[in-house]
């Protein structure tokens, strides 16, 4: 799993891939792959899509190294801005197509009605939704590892804080300090804009 790159990393990434290194894109896919496709499958639902996603995103990462900024934040982070930006896209591409190729069809002329049985009230929900899942798997990839252990253990184990202390070989107060934290983390995630929120200065959209 990707951890956050210290900004020393991120900046000479960044320098060898604007001086066109191959080997430089290669370790950042091997780094992060598994953090875009994973949130883009999370939003999408759909493994092909996450798959496509991951190649765009990789693809403008080669393409605009110059896009990112190291003073507004870390490349993980941006990574994660580009994936979630390309994922929201590609949801309303789709729901877009399905309503021409329903109008086509003879179908899909209420208003609203995507061919898919979303509307545009729907589709936005959906994407907020989608958001905060993402939100959520992100701040769970890229939270301390203590705190991250103790909430698997927890929550997809089913452990009680006193089998987790066990487990992790801690107190029982401590466990239930780092599932205290983690929690807390986890809140944000519906009250928080993504990671992948584009804010400006971070280049042309994909």
């Amino acid at each position: 799993m990707a951890k956050n790159a210290p900004p020393r990393w991120d900046r000479r990434m960044q320098q060898r891939l604007a001086r066109g290194e191959a080997a430089a894109l290669g370790e950042l896919y091997d780094r992060f792959a598994s953090l875009v496709h994973s949130q883009a499958n999370r939003m999408l639902d759909d493994e092909s899509a996450a798959d496509l996603v991951t190649r765009e995103v990789f693809g403008y990462v080669w393409e605009n190294p110059d896009a990112y900024d190291p003073k507004q934040g870390s490349m993980r982070s941006w990574v994660a801005r580009l994936t979630h930006r390309e994922s929201v896209q590609r949801l309303r591409r789709t729901a877009a197509a399905r309503q021409t190729d329903d109008a086509y069809d003879g179908y899909g002329e209420d208003e609203g009605y995507d061919g898919s049985g979303i509307g545009p009230a729907d589709l936005e929900e959906r994407v907020r939704l989608a958001t905060a899942a993402a939100r959520a798997d992100y701040i769970v990839a890229s939270m301390p590892a203590p705190l991250r252990a103790a909430l698997e253990l927890a929550y997809i184990q089913r452990r009680d804080y006193r089998q987790t202390a066990t487990d992790l070989g801690v107190t029982e107060d401590e466990a239930r300090r780092r599932l205290r934290l983690g929690l807390q983390l986890l809140s944000t995630a519906h009250t928080r804009p993504l990671e992948g929120s584009s804010p400006p200065g971070y280049g042309r959209p994909l």
